[in-house]
């Protein structure tokens, strides 16, 4: 049975104890990231990449880059979750689907580019912004997926980035913004932790 959307938010956890004897399948890794690139994102960059890390070696090699977190070893997967910088290079591409779709004119594609081309070359602190944020919400509704999928996950900071980038390869404009583990949970997780109220953290205008 389906769950709501505020079903899935409400029961999802940050689960630290993985069921290492149940994998994922390739197919709904696919998926995942399928449903990760969803997500919104500026002038639709669609400005990530995911590298889906699963064999034991690569675990073993992430596990070591990540502070020896024993859950990046028994999570069926650990997806490394990068931005993009220089977005403004491959929008032309990112957009032409859509323009192919009869869902925006080229005058509109060509306005995106245009505009994206005139702001990001020379700043890259707002490339580094947009890519954070991408894979930021990228990251968020990869997790969401999986719950709906009946998998668990969790998402992780604690690694070296450095290292990551030369073990894994990343091209220069790529930076790893986070580890999402996914997997099956084992017993001994907690549930999720209590929020701070609402009227702590809202401003109504």
């Amino acid at each position: 049975m389906s769950l709501s959307i505020q079903s899935l938010i409400e029961s999802r956890v940050s689960v630290n104890h993985f069921d290492p004897a149940r994998p994922v399948t390739d197919a709904d890794i696919r998926e995942l990231v399928r449903l990760a690139t969803r997500a919104p994102s500026a002038f639709n960059f669609q400005n990530w990449k995911f590298i889906a890390v699963r064999t034991p070696a690569a675990k073993a090699q992430l596990k070591a880059i990540a502070y020896d977190q024993q859950k990046v070893a028994d999570a069926a997967v650990t997806f490394i979750i990068c931005g993009t910088l220089e977005a403004h290079k491959t929008l032309p591409h990112a957009l032409r689907p859509a323009v192919e779709a009869g869902i925006m004119d080229q005058t509109v594609a060509d306005t995106w580019v245009e505009f994206a081309t005139a702001a990001h070359p020379a700043n890259p602190q707002l490339q580094r912004d947009e890519a954070i944020r991408s894979a930021s919400l990228a990251a968020m509704t990869l997790m969401l997926a999986a719950e709906g999928m009946g998998l668990s996950s969790c998402s992780m900071v604690g690694f070296d980035a450095a290292q990551l980038a030369d073990t894994f390869e990343l091209a220069g404009n790529e930076i790893p913004v986070m580890l999402v583990t996914v997997g099956y949970a084992a017993p001994g997780n907690w549930p999720q932790k209590p929020r701070r109220p609402v009227e702590e953290v809202i401003a109504l205008v």
